[in-house]
């Protein structure tokens, strides 16, 4: 197995790395190119992977190729690789550009898997959604077992990629937010900043982990947290006051509703 990975910013870093540190695959599998030959070198070095001076020779022989570069970038690279495509299998990790786009610049017999990660993969506790075209059960199982280096994956019909991308492609930005207050908040009330921000961050990760762990709907999690009378339900109450569902809800719809303009924006070929 040789994987070709097509720009190494910080989703292609992320990948590479996960797949090394979690030895799904050996350096010596991984081939990396770069516009930026500086930065490919950078990664390949601290790795121990392959660095190619050019696309074509990143893509020759390899067995599945990640395309990590930006959308705008992404016609242009296929056109220089299609004529390479045989039985690769091409994997987008590109905003926005739809398989229908993918198909049309990779060729009509090519394996596809579009895929929307998160920024969190980054540390391997990403969220990354994934669709297919013409890719059989082995060629899945092969992108599922790539992108669970990085974290948990989801097999998602394409119609559902702009929600994905709306809650868990936007939604770290949202959980920053958070984070931040709430050390400003510890802040306010005497707290040092590095202690607030450091206790804000646990918190969030400690939330989270029980809701993953333990499977249990965050309103009962919430409950066993909330005293009669005590500081937890008054500090819920404030916040259902100020409205922090709604907000959280209407950020998500906003995100999907930007990221479907991009995609129709984008036209077939983006």
């Amino acid at each position: 197995m040789v994987l070709a990975v097509i720009g190494t910013g910080n989703m292609g870093r992320a990948l590479a790395e996960g797949l090394v540190r979690t030895q799904t695959l050996e350096p010596r599998q991984i081939r990396l190119h770069d516009a930026d030959q500086a930065k490919a070198q950078a990664l390949a070095k601290s790795l121990g992977a392959t660095v190619c001076c050019a696309p074509e020779d990143a893509v020759t022989g390899a067995d599945a190729v990640l395309i990590a570069v930006k959308p705008p970038v992404v016609p242009a690279v296929l056109s220089r690789i299609r004529p390479l495509l045989d039985t690769q299998l091409v994997i987008s990790i590109a905003a926005g550009v739809t398989l229908a786009s993918l198909r049309a610049l990779a060729g009509p017999a090519i394996a596809l898997a579009r895929v929307m990660p998160n920024t969190p993969a980054l540390v391997g506790a990403g969220v990354s959604a994934v669709c297919f075209d013409q890719a059989d059960a082995g060629q899945q199982s092969l992108v599922k077992g790539l992108l669970s280096a990085c974290g948990r994956v989801y097999e998602v019909p394409e119609s559902a990629l702009d929600a994905v991308t709306g809650l868990s492609g936007s939604g770290p930005a949202f959980i920053m937010l958070v984070i931040e207050a709430l050390a400003d908040g510890g802040v306010r009330n005497g707290l040092a900043r590095d202690m607030a921000l450091e206790m804000a961050a646990m918190t969030v990760y400690g939330a989270a982990s029980l809701v993953l762990e333990t499977k249990t709907h965050p309103a009962v999690l919430k409950d066993q947290v909330c005293s009669p009378g005590g500081t937890t339900i008054a500090a819920v109450a404030s916040l259902e006051a100020d409205g922090l569902r709604s907000a959280l809800i209407r950020a998500v719809d906003a995100a999907t509703r930007r990221a479907a303009e991009l995609r129709q924006k984008a036209g077939p070929n983006a």
